[in-house]
């Protein structure tokens, strides 16, 4: 939990919260941005408890983490138990070595964008990959991991 805790304390740092200061509100901030109770961020910080899947999972959206590593770096699952596509049963990924295809969709599902941002990730992809002079490694519209075809 020690470990878990600091390293939340790092990220609500680098993103500007402020819990250092007696009155500097980074607590209350944090837990109003993520839409989750104070006493939730509190027993966090103080080391008391770890937070829910929920609650992982908004202060992962508004740490701007995945919920994956969230929750590897909780202790709750290791890498193993949440392995990368593409990824063998060490953890090892393969990502950029030809492991597979992903599409403008799939890659803002992987890279933890919340749905309210995905349509506009996906057009922004779809517009940079022909902008570029690429096109998608695959007939069906997606990306070779790491490879970029082009024209």
């Amino acid at each position: 939990m020690e470990r878990f805790a600091s390293w939340v304390e790092g990220l609500m740092r680098e993103r500007g919260y402020d819990i250092d200061s007696p009155r500097g509100g980074g607590r209350s901030r944090l837990a109003e941005d993520a839409g989750v109770h104070r006493a939730a961020v509190t027993r966090l910080l103080q080391r008391q408890s770890l937070p829910d899947l929920e609650t992982m999972r908004a202060l992962a959206r508004v740490l701007g983490v995945g919920l994956r590593d969230m929750l590897i770096e909780s202790g709750r699952v290791t890498a193993d138990d949440l392995p990368l596509p593409g990824a063998g049963r060490g953890g090892a990924a393969t990502a950029g070595l030809g492991a597979g295809q992903v599409t403008p969709a799939e890659a803002a599902g992987l890279l933890g964008i919340p749905d309210s941002h995905r349509r506009q990730f996906v057009e922004m992809t779809e517009m940079i990959i022909a902008v570029a002079g690429g096109r998608p490694a695959a007939a069906h519209g997606g990306v070779q991991r790491g490879v970029w075809a082009s024209r």
